[in-house]
């Protein structure tokens, strides 16, 4: 019943929030780069923030930490949906966030060169995860699946957080999904939906990792990491300058030259996570080793499928 009132709750804020950027005119207008025809709302993925506060509010301020760091990406990346802010102040509250977050994993015990070490993939992570929301559906749905190998993995192989935490923030990525996951999506999750998931979903996986002392968990985010890490490269083998925005992702010529449904693309990541995460699991006791196969076999389809139609990229 909890569970169902936060829910409901979260499905007001989200329809409240729908006002205050219908009235705000905070939208996302098509441009050359974009994978959508319409103008849409912009920043309904706030509702992941709302989803990790109503946990933080109703379990007695459980993760202070990470809460204030949550705080500080939520808000610089909603002003940057909403005007256009620099990278250098992005930066300072990302590295002041992330600095917190380290705080709350204990990581200040650890030598101080483990600190640059984590600095860089969570910030690659972050980042990577803001670039591949580009059509409806993949943000929310990729997210679902990993939240709910999560709650597995908490309730089955090893608790690592407090399970309302996940479930919470499930509950949020469930009424995003409603709106977004969609032929016709009613809203976008901006910059401050696609930042503050990945910001919750690196907290989490950092936990795991650092309870296990296992860093092939990072399998759980491994379509996304292999589809972001060849695109980057291919992008420098053309020349071209990684900061601007694009549409290489091997989705966006899916959904774009191929013309495949945007939730059926979104489907297809998310089946493909899916069944990574159900065979890592299965064999646990070779993490390294399946985490290895699986990114060399993700790394070849990528590879065979831009050899194949990415020119179709290049005639456009």
């Amino acid at each position: 019943m909890y569970y169902v009132m936060i829910l409901v709750l979260l499905f007001i804020a989200e329809l409240f929030y729908f006002k205050i950027a219908d009235k705000c005119n905070i939208i996302d207008k098509p441009n050359e780069r974009s994978s959508h025809t319409r103008v849409t709302l912009r920043g309904g993925g706030i509702i992941f923030y709302f989803g990790a506060l109503a946990y933080f509010l109703s379990n007695e301020w459980e993760y202070l930490w990470f809460i204030l760091a949550l705080t500080l990406v939520t808000f610089i990346s909603f002003v940057d949906d909403i005007r256009s802010t620099s990278q250098r102040l992005r930066l300072v509250f990302h590295f002041s966030a992330m600095t917190l977050m380290f705080y709350q994993w204990g990581l200040f015990s650890l030598s101080w060169w483990w600190m640059i070490i984590a600095l860089i993939i969570c910030t690659g992570i972050i980042n990577a995860y803001n670039f591949m929301d580009g059509i409806n559906g993949i943000t929310g749905g990729y997210s679902l699946v990993i939240l709910g190998a999560l709650a597995y993995i908490n309730a089955e192989i090893t608790q690592f957080v407090e399970p309302a935490l996940i479930y919470t923030v499930l509950c949020s990525v469930l009424v995003f999904c409603f709106f977004n996951f969609r032929k016709k999506a009613k809203c976008f999750a901006g910059d401050v939906g696609s930042v503050s998931i990945a910001f919750i979903i690196l907290f989490l996986i950092g936990k795991l990792i650092i309870q296990t002392e296992d860093f092939s968990w990072i399998i759980l985010l491994v379509v996304y990491g292999v589809d972001s890490v060849l695109t980057i490269i291919h992008r420098l083998m053309l020349h071209e300058n990684i900061g601007l925005p694009h549409r290489k992702h091997m989705y966006q010529l899916m959904a774009n030259e191929l013309k495949m449904p945007h939730v059926i693309v979104s489907l297809i990541y998310m089946a493909v996570q899916a069944v990574v995460i159900i065979g890592y699991i299965e064999c646990l006791d070779h993490g390294y080793i399946f985490l290895l196969c699986t990114v060399l076999l993700l790394s070849f389809i990528y590879i065979w499928f831009m050899r194949k139609f990415f020119r179709l990229h290049q005639n456009a």
